[in-house]
């Protein structure tokens, strides 16, 4: 290809094989559109690309409810900082609750065994599974998807019966509270006493267990868990001089910055994502990155358009040649 062509693949939610692969000179495809030659006004404006941003690592917070990054009627995304336990187990009615382990320890209690959770990992709780968390000074994303949600990979380990579940660990009674709505604030259909320990020693009865993910290395995305309107995975970034767009035509595109810095570019605007950093990129926006050091990221594709119900914290800078032609310097520094 010529200086300043790139490839753009068009892609579709459930495939990993684009339906064409184009050929664009990537200035026109960042610019703004040529002008209108008839007096009527024929597309948008649209705003550039917005980032959130949360905190990884814990500073001391009391506990409260984890909080909303992204939400609609189907899939709800989260962000929970916390040390010590929640005040209940929860069992969701509606929906598998996925979580991902960005930083601290974190021990999973659950019908379907304990997982001590290390930074990087994913697990998914059936939908209908009592579940509680002891945390130390952690922080952890979660996923909120219309069960059932299907394991696209073989799983790096898997719940255990674990009883005490952790050092210090006493018998009693707990709350258990049942949910509806994606456990969402309010939607409670009943909190009741019960005993914990007979919660945990459940795992005997059961032929299930809960399995840990986790990105595979040698890979560029590992796609971690699916659904028919809905996937959810990882992708591994290296440094390269190399850019290849991705224009997704049916899902809104969550990416969560977990590992490393990179340079979003799109048709949205250009935008630089340090670890802790949502994006929302929507559906039918070509996009890339630029990366000059080795990290990881989050990715979930949505079916649906999945609003932004967090504040923004930043929004991404129009496109210029200028900014354009200096990340392909600094990835050749």
């Amino acid at each position: 290809m010529s200086i300043g062509e790139i490839v753009e693949d068009i892609m579709v939610l459930g495939s990993d094989r684009p339906l064409r692969s184009l050929v664009r000179d990537e200035h026109l495809l960042l610019a703004p559109p040529r002008p209108p030659t008839v007096p009527v006004k024929l597309w948008h404006d649209h705003p550039p690309l917005q980032v959130v941003h949360r905190p990884q690592e814990y500073g001391g917070e009391p506990f409260g409810p984890p909080r909303g990054m992204y939400e609609n009627d189907e899939i709800r995304v989260e962000w929970q900082i916390m040390r010590g336990r929640q005040p209940f187990y929860h069992r969701n009615c509606d929906v598998d609750e996925i979580s991902y382990q960005v930083s601290g320890e974190r021990t999973l209690m659950t019908e379907l065994g304990v997982i001590e959770h290390r930074p990087g990992e994913f697990s998914r709780i059936p939908r209908g599974v009592a579940h509680d968390n002891y945390c130390r000074g952690e922080c952890h994303l979660l996923f909120y998807v219309p069960a059932p949600v299907t394991e696209l990979v073989p799983a790096e380990r898997t719940s255990q019966p674990v009883l005490p579940p952790y050092p210090g660990w006493e018998p009693g009674e707990v709350n258990e509270a049942v949910t509806q709505c994606m456990g969402a604030l309010g939607h409670d259909i009943t909190v009741f006493g019960a005993d914990e320990r007979r919660l945990l020693e459940q795992v005997h009865a059961e032929d299930r267990r809960m399995r840990v993910l986790r990105a595979d290395p040698s890979r560029d995305t590992t796609w971690l868990y699916g659904a028919e309107r809905f996937r959810l995975g990882a992708v591994i970034t290296a440094p390269s001089s190399v850019r290849r767009y991705r224009r997704t035509l049916d899902a809104d595109e969550i990416q969560y910055q977990a590992r490393g810095h990179r340079t979003l570019i799109s048709q949205r605007g250009i935008v630089d994502l340090e670890p802790g950093d949502f994006v929302r990129i929507p559906l039918g926006i070509a996009h890339s990155s630029v990366t000059t050091e080795p990290g990881e990221y989050v990715r979930l594709l949505s079916h649906r358009e999945l609003p932004q119900v967090a504040d923004t914290a930043r929004t991404a800078d129009a496109y210029s040649a200028e900014r354009l032609n200096s990340l392909d310097s600094e990835v050749h520094q």
